[in-house]
């Protein structure tokens, strides 16, 4: 919270919900029913709550694979880059006045529209509720706890400004409960992996015929796909313009994204996906570059292989270099009424690069290293910060750095103690492995006091003494309480970041990206032994020839062996620590996920070359 922001006196917290109770009226979960889930394989995940009553939360349909076994699928192809059919332009005339609940919208375009968006969400501040869903559009059933959970992720917990806007996200869990039997209108497709995003245009204005002097809403965008710097980009335009037009805008949008829908499934390299996602059509294609009108706007993307392919910016299909500049989304600091327009780059699965994402990390610079560490060991870590906005951005940067490994625990982007899995992920016991999570609110300072690693977001700041501002939750920086790195830093990059952090917008984007790449490369290097190591246990020529092309049993202590004759490239400190790091790794969740799925690719290689 910016330390020269003024509150009005007559303004509570309460206002945006800060204090509200839950609305649910069923009684909470306890803590003990998310069972220790991250640490075992995927298709034993569920749910387990006391009684008789068995609760499983929705995976994936079919098995995404990573692709970090670099000599089995070291495949490069053009991808062909696919053009929308979309709307030209924006419409000429719209009114401000226009409250109708709903548009026309064909039962086929609602079918194609939910391929890439799922709906959108209006939310607004009630005095005696708090934030509340007032439409859906096109109209889709959300289960009681999902709108309450929506509405509530939809807002920031404490005021950032008198008047403005901000774009953040979110990820919350879906359950069986939102599955209901309906009209084909309102039903809307399982979730890829157990979860929905929600991409969040939230509004603060001026309003004095209000009773609290100001209006307060927000515009959701909700979607199965993890594709956070495509829809950080559409949200931040698709917002402005709803907000000062209304409803049309929204109709608009729908038939644009209607228009993405591909009529056959084609991708270069469809033959590196799982047998089950190869046989099933697809839009969005998986590994392919896209055109996307949309607003008057034309949106190059590329879109990743698999949710855990890295995208990199060396290697983009795009037909023109890669800019970093034109990698940004809309800002979205005005209440401006005036189209916008965007001819934007975006790679779909990094975070957002608006504002330069080395400004989250300023205060913590010179511990990046450790923090890397964390993040590949699948250790716990609190994010927090002022703004839901920059926990979100920062958990999907930290989240990007680490790719190809698999994600094998729960992020929450944005986390709000109204959420249904509030008491499950914040509670006394240890919290679970790999988790990360993005908040605000100062309770969370307290009720994760126990937690071993705490990121707090934001540039350096002054001293606070002297001044009579309030300024709650912890200081930017890093905190940990049992890490102890492994692996030198790279002290020509830290300078490059530091200076980078007093000059200008352009210089923060190139150390952005340099920062990016960096850590990207370090995630690559780590898995260079253990793919070494595995094309060890491939089955030898006659045992193909036998039928028996099948890859060996995985051995822990033969791996760290061979580590001794051929080390790992990255800079360790001593050999001692280098076993070290990788004994943790291979006891993490993460490393059990990877080996299953590169045993998979693998697999499925060998039985195509029998």
């Amino acid at each position: 919270m910016s330390s020269s922001l003024h509150v009005p006196n007559d303004l509570e917290e309460q206002d945006i919900g800060l204090y509200y109770h839950s609305r649910r009226s069923s009684p909470a979960i306890s803590d003990s029913d998310i069972s220790s889930s991250m640490s075992r394989p995927v298709s034993q995940l569920q749910l387990d709550t006391p009684g008789e009553t068995l609760i499983q939360p929705y995976t994936m349909q079919g098995s995404f694979k990573s692709p970090s076994l670099s000599q089995v699928i070291d495949v490069r192809q053009h991808r062909p880059i696919l053009r929308s059919r979309t709307l030209s332009h924006l419409p000429s005339t719209v009114s401000t006045e226009d409250d109708s609940p709903s548009f026309t919208f064909s039962a086929e375009k609602v079918l194609k529209m939910r391929e890439w968006v799922l709906a959108f969400v209006v939310v607004q501040f009630d005095l005696d509720l708090g934030p509340v869903v007032r439409a859906v559009h096109p109209p889709m059933y959300l289960s009681p706890s999902e709108e309450e959970n929506i509405a509530f992720s939809s807002f920031p917990d404490s005021l950032q400004f008198e008047q403005g806007s901000e774009v953040h996200s979110f990820r919350i869990r879906v359950y069986p409960e939102a599955f209901v039997e309906g009209v084909d209108e309102t039903r809307r497709p399982q979730p890829l992996d157990g979860f929905m995003y929600g991409f969040s245009h939230f509004r603060q204005k001026r309003d004095p015929t209000s009773k609290r002097g100001y209006q307060q809403s927000s515009l959701v965008l909700l979607t199965h796909h993890q594709y956070p710097a495509l829809y950080t980009s559409m949200i931040s335009q698709l917002g402005s313009l709803f907000h000062a037009h209304g409803v049309p805008m929204l109709e608009t949008a729908c038939h644009n994204i209607a228009s993405w829908y591909v009529d056959s499934f084609s991708c270069p390299r469809s033959h590196l996906l799982s047998p089950q996602m190869s046989k099933k059509r697809q839009t969005p294609s998986p590994g392919s570059t896209v055109e996307l009108g949309f607003l008057g706007s034309v949106l190059h993307v590329e879109l990743p292989l698999t949710p855990d392919s890295q995208q990199l910016t060396e290697t983009t299909t795009f037909e023109e270099q890669f800019n970093p500049a034109v990698h940004v989304s809309i800002p979205s600091t005005g209440l401006s009424d005036g189209p916008l327009t965007m001819n934007a780059q975006l790679l779909a699965s990094s975070g957002p690069f608006n504002p330069p994402p080395i400004r989250l990390f300023e205060a913590s610079l010179a511990h990046l290293w450790s923090l890397w560490e964390c993040l590949v060991l699948c250790e716990p870590i609190l994010v927090f910060g002022p703004s839901p906005a920059m926990t979100s951005q920062a958990i999907w940067w930290l989240r990007d750095l680490v790719r190809p490994i698999p994600l094998a625990a729960d992020i929450r982007p944005y986390f709000t103690i109204h959420d249904k899995d509030h008491s499950l992920l914040v509670n006394k016991a240890p919290p679970k492995a790999g988790l990360l999570i993005g908040v605000t609110n100062p309770f969370f300072e307290k009720s994760c006091a126990h937690w071993p690693h705490m990121l707090s977001v934001g540039r350096k700041s002054p001293a606070r003494t002297g001044t009579n501002t309030a300024v709650t939750g912890p200081s930017p920086g890093w905190t940990t309480k049992t890490h102890r790195r492994h692996i030198s830093k790279d002290r020509q990059l830290l300078k490059t970041l530091e200076k980078a952090c007093a000059g200008q917008e352009e210089e923060q984007i190139r150390a952005s990206l340099a920062m990016r790449g960096h850590f990207c490369a370090r995630t690559n290097a780590m898995l260079v032994p253990l793919n070494r190591y595995l094309n060890t246990l491939m089955p030898s020529p006659l045992e193909r020839n036998t039928g028996k092309a099948r890859l060996k049993p995985f051995s822990s202590n033969d791996f760290l062996a061979s580590l001794k004759k051929s080390p790992s490239a990255l800079p360790f400190k001593s050999s001692s620590k280098q076993k070290e790091f990788y004994d943790k790794w291979l006891r993490s969740p993460a490393f059990g996920l990877w080996l299953a799925r590169q045993e998979e690719v693998i697999g499925t290689l060998l039985r195509d070359r029998t």
